[in-house]
């Protein structure tokens, strides 16, 4: 029975002596700890990955753990989380008509390369629906039109959608909705997002060709949580390829879109690994 365990504070001495004495008091095993210092914040980071099956309260008093840790938290003016790898996590993918993240997202799943629970599909759109059928997911259209209204009502009925299902993670898979700023807000932290990276040269619906009218020689993908300020969340994870002049719209377009899978299928499970947090919007990634 294992558990990862977050913790950012203020970087001074005795940190991970304390952490770990903590643990060791309550019979847990540290399986892999990863940290890091930031200099120029002063701030310190730590990844630990324990197993508890022979915790001294026994594996189901949790609870008393956490509050050891909570009181060890208030003395280090530390932010913490912990993640039980028994519960796994569930997660959601937003799509709209574009397919090549959606099914990238399902064969790993199937696969086994992605460790989560994926209750449902969600789109504004009922084009890939066939694609949830293939895979067993059920799939859930909720359209969005220009009247008054029809974006609030849109959001609410996803949240409740996401509160229904105990959805962990968002996924917004070529998703192409810009979300309100009240539901940004109150989501961003769970919500991954992957775009082309051309912004913010070449934003809007044919960046693709922008790129090959301006010649451009490198492209890339981006995955990062979505906030309420457009395409500029916590970056979780980043990926370029060359373009030469040979190069069409539509190589770019393939090229673009093989990053932007690897991209967002590494960065999703990291996020599900707990290897990734956030600070001054930007983020701390141990990698895998």
């Amino acid at each position: 029975m294992t558990a990862n365990l977050l913790l950012q504070c203020p970087d001074q001495k005795g940190v991970i002596a304390a952490v770990s004495q903590l643990l060791y008091g309550f019979g847990c095993n540290i399986v892999c700890s990863d940290q890091f210092s930031d200099q120029s914040t002063s701030m310190f980071f730590q990844r630990i990955t324990f197993d508890f099956s022979d915790i001294v309260i026994g594996p189901g008093n949790t609870a008393i753990l956490e509050r050891a840790i909570a009181e060890l938290a208030t003395r280090y003016g530390m932010k913490w989380q912990i993640s039980y790898k028994d519960k796994i996590k569930r997660l959601a993918i937003l799509v709209s008509k574009q397919d090549h993240c959606l099914y990238d997202l399902l064969i790993r799943h199937r696969s086994g390369e992605l460790r989560c629970e994926i209750p449902l599909i969600i789109s504004n759109h009922p084009d890939l629906k066939h694609i949830a059928d293939t895979f067993g997911v059920p799939f859930h259209h909720l359209p969005l039109s220009k009247d008054p209204g029809s974006k609030e009502q849109q959001e609410a009925a996803l949240e409740s959608l996401l509160a229904r299902e105990r959805v962990d993670v968002m996924i917004l898979a070529r998703y192409m909705q810009i979300f309100s700023t009240a539901f940004c807000e109150r989501n961003w932290q769970h919500t991954i997002n992957i775009h082309h990276s051309f912004l913010p040269a070449f934003e809007g619906a044919r960046p693709y060709h922008r790129a090959h009218e301006r010649g451009v020689k490198i492209i890339g993908a981006t995955a990062h949580f979505a906030t309420a300020e457009l395409d500029a969340g916590p970056i979780i994870d980043q990926a370029v390829t060359r373009i030469t002049h040979r190069d069409s719209v539509e190589d770019m377009i393939r090229k673009g879109r093989d990053l932007e899978r690897l991209v967002l299928a590494r960065a999703v499970r990291w996020h599900l690994d707990d290897r990734v947090m956030v600070y001054n919007n930007k983020t701390v990634v141990f990698e895998d």
